[in-house]
């Protein structure tokens, strides 16, 4: 363990961990979507009142964003939490279960957005002992990676005091792990995410005479199993992709050939390299397809989010702090990258910073083997909480040091 101030810090958030919990429960039951989130926004601020933070409001969407001056100047910290929930039904029978049809907290927003206002008060307490600044993000939609990109874009990296920020810092809570331990790795750690939409489009015609139409359905298959051996044969196997078609539909009738068919699916990937292979992969691979049959595909590749890199030196300052509090045992390095996406990424590539993953697999049962993030029943240890927010406050002590 580390020193007295490290055990003062760990015992103080278990204090406040009856206040976290009933913050987090709250909001866990009133879930909301995307980047409208009056409800959960006026909480925030509720909990933010009377810490002696300079406090905004987002204009595009209903962020927050709240500044700590510490008692001497020196750098500035971002710490941000995610606000948003996602569109499920939940179905783990909890006292305090979404009461928002068909919406849940499926991905543990409300644990993070209840951590970091639980370090606002840690560091609230300790803004003596800081040299600069804490800027807190509270932010929507990112889920649907549009919630840090328009924060950037408001000013959320710039301080009120007209000052950048210079690191940033992010906690994700996940069952995969055991409960109060802090897992991270330096460099790549979650993939960059993008969108796949392709219409393959034919020539419609009757299901007895498929002689007389351009039929897109078998096009359209052969399209997706090219694709899978497309990414195992052009991409680096040590600079991985993955491609998932989550959705191909078409027709109207069992006996109706249709015009057209249609591809949705995603790729993850973990450089810009592989990120480019798949792209062009992709065009390649639909246009060669359709066309060897006579058919023609239109192919759209949204980019969603970027690959969240964490910072070396930064990632060794977390492990540091997070060892000193917790003990060497309970900060363990991530053996590699996950394909899951993250729009923290937006963050880290303007800012040297790093996230890290808070395990929390409820007692009595097996990490990774209980449901995690967006599943339905998903149930994440409360006794957490306090580690996260004690986690988020001893980064920040430690980045800003005097």
């Amino acid at each position: 363990m580390g020193d007295d101030s490290d055990r003062t810090l760990l015992d103080d958030a278990r204090r406040l961990l009856p206040h976290i919990t009933a913050v987090r429960r709250e909001i866990h039951r009133a879930p909301e979507l995307g980047t409208a989130l009056p409800r959960t926004q006026q909480k925030v601020l509720r909990e933010l009142f009377g810490l002696g933070l300079t406090v905004e409001t987002g204009d595009r969407l209903t962020s927050v964003t709240a500044t700590l001056s510490g008692a001497k100047p020196g750098r500035t910290l971002l710490l941000r939490a995610d606000m948003d929930a996602l569109p499920q039904t939940e179905e783990t029978g909890l006292g305090f279960a979404s009461r928002t049809p068909g919406v849940m907290h499926a991905c543990g927003h409300d644990t993070h957005t209840a951590m970091l206002l639980g370090a606002a008060r840690l560091l609230a307490d300790r803004r003596d002992r800081l040299a600069g600044r804490v800027v807190f993000m509270f932010q929507p939609a990112e889920e649907i990676c549009e919630g840090a990109q328009p924060m950037i874009e408001e000013g959320v990296l710039d301080t009120p005091e007209g000052g950048p920020v210079d690191a940033a810092f992010a906690l994700h809570i996940t069952t995969r792990h055991d409960s109060g331990t802090v897992h991270l790795r330096p460099g790549p750690q979650s993939a960059a995410a993008d969108m796949l939409y392709i219409t393959v489009r034919g020539r419609g015609a009757h299901a007895a005479a498929p002689h007389r139409g351009l039929d897109p359905v078998p096009v359209a298959c052969e399209i997706v199993q090219a694709l899978q051996t497309m990414v195992t044969r052009t991409v680096n196997v040590f600079e991985p992709a993955v491609l998932t078609v989550t959705r191909v539909t078409a027709g109207t009738a069992s006996n109706i050939i249709p015009d057209t068919a249609e591809i949705t699916g995603t790729f993850r990937t973990l450089s810009d390299a592989s990120r480019k292979a798949v792209r062009e992969g992709v065009a390649r691979v639909a246009d060669g397809v359709a066309a060897a049959h006579g058919l023609t595909a239109d192919v759209d590749l949204p980019d969603i989010t970027p690959v969240v890199v964490n910072d070396p030196d930064f990632t060794q300052l977390v492990t540091s702090a997070a060892a000193g509090l917790l003990g060497p045992d309970r900060v363990r390095l991530l053996p590699h990258p996950i394909m899951g996406a993250e729009d923290f990424a937006f963050v880290l590539q303007r800012v040297p910073g790093a996230m890290a993953f808070l395990g929390a697999c409820p007692p009595g049962h097996t990490a990774g083997q209980v449901p995690d993030n967006h599943s339905s029943r998903v149930v994440y240890d409360e006794q957490a909480l306090a580690v996260g927010a004690a986690v988020h406050t001893a980064v920040a002590l430690a980045c800003l040091r005097p």
